[in-house]
């Protein structure tokens, strides 16, 4: 099987083209997934995730529907726009009106779904499309994808390097960081942006289903060895890279998902990272 993933390179570009799209996914999500863990907004990523299928919707929608102004149009451009808007909306409203995070995530998380899902049904034929972004679809990554992967991952990375003591602070203790002149709303909204960024670079990869696993359990597990944040996002990014290609090349030519395979092996790895830390401990 992996020998022959790798003699059928070269007469399937698409198997190259997931592997680079995997590295790229990693850079982000080994960046982003340390400050979802240290700020606890673990379903974030899943409501925003969710929230991207009506942006994706809407998007294959106004295609279809209007096809001579949104020609151009493409299903993630729906993605990052909805993606950022819901990062916006919660960021701001959980700090103005006080309301429960938990409550307003699921409150976006099940709009997002119903209006992605209502779109796609006055858009016939096109349910295939929608099962390849809810489940991923590594197999068929296209370079205009991996453009949009690594023009956002250059965001996300330049902005983080720029904003990273803020957004520490802002993780790690919002009074204190209050205290100290720091503008708490808008780095809450840059952070949660960021993650909506993350999220669709994670959309090929495993799919809107199975994002927030890959974004947090890689860097759950680098927590579990490293106290200090830079080395938990090198770790986490290290750990992204491995899980992102070695299941996808051992599962090849199998009946197993590749997508899927990831996934579990993300949740096998953090499994036995808590037993390591626990009989070190002990």
């Amino acid at each position: 099987m992996i020998a022959g993933f790798f003699n059928d390179m070269a007469v399937n570009p698409f198997l190259a083209s997931g592997l680079v799209a995997g590295l790229l996914a990693s850079l982000a999500c080994g960046v982003m997934g340390p400050y979802v863990i240290a700020r606890r907004v673990v379903f974030l990523a899943g409501a925003i995730a969710h929230i991207a299928v009506g942006g994706i919707g809407a998007a294959i929608f106004l295609k279809v529907t209007y096809a001579q102004t949104f020609y151009w149009l493409h299903p993630l451009h729906g993605a990052v726009v909805s993606s950022l808007l819901a990062a916006i909306i919660i960021g701001l409203v959980h700090e103005r009106v006080a309301e429960r995070m938990d409550t307003l995530i699921g409150a976006m998380w099940a709009m997002g779904m119903a209006l992605g899902i209502m779109l796609i049904k006055f858009t016939p034929g096109y349910h295939a499309e929608l099962m390849s972004y809810l489940f991923g679809n590594l197999a068929f990554v296209g370079w205009d994808e991996i453009r949009l992967m690594a023009f956002l991952d250059v965001l996300i990375i330049a902005v983080t390097l720029f904003c990273n003591k803020r957004l520490l602070a802002v993780c790690l203790d919002r009074q204190q960081a209050r205290l100290q002149g720091v503008n708490v709303v808008a780095t809450d909204i840059l952070l949660l942006s960021l993650v909506a960024l993350t999220v669709i670079c994670l959309i090929q990869i495993v799919g809107l289903i199975l994002v927030i696993a890959l974004l947090t359990l890689p860097a759950a597990t680098a927590s579990h060895h490293c106290s200090r944040m830079v080395p938990i996002m090198g770790v986490s990014t290290l750990i992204c890279v491995l899980l992102t290609t070695a299941p996808r090349i051992a599962v090849y030519g199998t009946r197993i998902s590749p997508e899927a395979a990831i996934v579990l092996s993300a949740g096998l790895l953090y499994l036995i990272s808590i037993f390591i830390r626990r009989m070190r401990g002990s």
